[in-house]
């Protein structure tokens, strides 16, 4: 049975309780294997009692320490009482020159005394009790996480303009690089918003036109790493041209905007009709598409999608790492190819003659190595619009599998 003797505001600031007769403090802190909350407890005295009531600084402080303690506990270790115990006296009874010098010497959470207003400067300089000044119950995490950020670039050796941090700003980046970019104009100080506008039109001049289209090979939602590439080296370039004073966590921060979106419209968009693309029609009137599992999909002219729509979807659907082979057969015209993702290569295979009289078909098989899901994309609406016949232009096609084999190994080690 426990009893809570003090609590401040804010709920995760360690509280006194009284437990069996016993003062203790009790702090959540860290995370046991199912991810639920730890709490932790230790014995404290009277005298701590009372400086922890009077003196909100010591109070963080003393938190600030005991943390290192509870993450050495792990998800399913005991608190080290000894060691939380032997802070007690340094931290709370202690000359403010005498708690500066222990803070020297143990580990502490930095973050959580930023988030409750301690001045960095103080914090840099090692003087933890004047910081403490000017500090609060109510936590600001965010000051924390730009404090963590900024310290991160630090350690890079990347210096930010004020322009630099506009456009993080504007582009949701700042506190962290992996965040998913959007346009965040109140973000910004109004007097830098036209400069960073300017910044992204260049942005957006440079990747007029270009598109990062689908990669059913790693899902239906999946994008082009290669277009994404492209584009993301056209935006960069274009931008340090313009604007030769921006860092480079600036530049890749639109660049990264300029992508995210494009993939966007992409992944939302229905998937893309190669046919028409290209500028003809199917000439193939029926067709059947078959995956590596023996799962196998028809499609006819006369459907509401077109030939190339419909396999990139059943790509989409199917493609997995242990399902990477996709065949499209004519069974009319006794021609096809055949897909190999995991080597980045295609096959054609036509009917030189057709069974007869008990004898087995006979069949010309060629390959061909295929330069990303571009090329996959050209092929498989060549085929569709022309036949093997109109793969000609796209070869080199090697019947010889040895030859193709000494061909895929030169380009693979490139």
């Amino acid at each position: 049975m426990s009893d809570i003797v003090f609590s401040r505001r804010s709920g995760w600031i360690p509280n006194v309780i009284r437990e069996d007769g016993e003062l203790k403090l009790m702090l959540g802190a860290g995370a046991d294997a199912n991810h639920d909350p730890r709490t932790f407890t230790f014995p404290i005295g009277e005298a701590h009692l009372a400086v922890i009531q009077e003196d909100l600084a010591r109070h963080l402080l003393l938190w600030s320490a005991v943390l290192p303690l509870c993450d050495a506990a792990g998800t399913r270790g005991t608190l080290d009482e000894n060691a939380a115990v032997a802070l007690l006296d340094p931290i709370l009874l202690s000359a403010p020159a005498d708690v500066d010098a222990l803070f020297r010497r143990i580990p502490w959470d930095r973050g959580r005394l930023i988030a409750h207003g301690a001045d960095i400067g103080l914090l840099e300089r090692g003087q933890v009790c004047a910081a403490l000044r000017t500090a609060t119950e109510t936590s600001d995490g965010k000051r924390a996480q730009e404090y963590h950020a900024n310290r991160r670039r630090a350690e890079r050796g990347t210096v930010l303009g004020p322009l630099d941090t506009a456009i993080l700003r504007y582009t949701g980046q700042y506190l962290h690089g992996s965040t998913i970019p959007k346009r965040t104009p109140d973000a910004v100080d109004p007097a830098l918003l036209p400069e960073v506008v300017r910044v992204v039109a260049t942005a957006e001049q440079a990747c007029a036109g270009k598109r990062i289209g689908r990669d059913p090979r790693r899902g239906k939602r999946a994008t082009d790493k290669r277009d994404w590439d492209r584009m993301a080296t056209a935006v960069e370039t274009a931008v340090r041209r313009a604007h030769a004073g921006l860092a480079d966590d600036a530049v890749r921060s639109v660049s990264f905007l300029m992508c995210s979106e494009a993939a966007d419209r992409s992944r939302n968009a229905p998937m893309e009709d190669d046919e028409q693309a290209a500028g003809g029609r199917a000439r193939k009137t029926a067709l059947s598409f078959t995956d590596d599992k023996g799962v196998e999909k028809k499609w006819v002219q006369d459907g509401p999608r077109s030939a190339t729509a419909e396999f990139w979807e059943f790509v989409g659907d199917r493609s997995a790492s242990d399902n990477e082979v996709f065949t499209i057969e004519d069974e009319e015209m006794g021609e096809g190819v055949q897909l190999h993702f995991y080597a980045d290569s295609i096959a054609r295979v036509t009917t030189v003659r057709e069974a007869s009289g008990g004898s087995d078909p006979e069949y010309r098989v060629e390959y061909s190595l295929v330069d990303g899901m571009g090329g996959y994309r050209k092929l498989v609406s060549t085929f569709v619009l022309g036949g093997c016949a109109a793969l000609d232009r796209h070869g080199p096609w090697m019947s010889d599998v040895a030859e193709f084999e000494r061909a895929r190994r030169r380009r693979d080690a490139k």
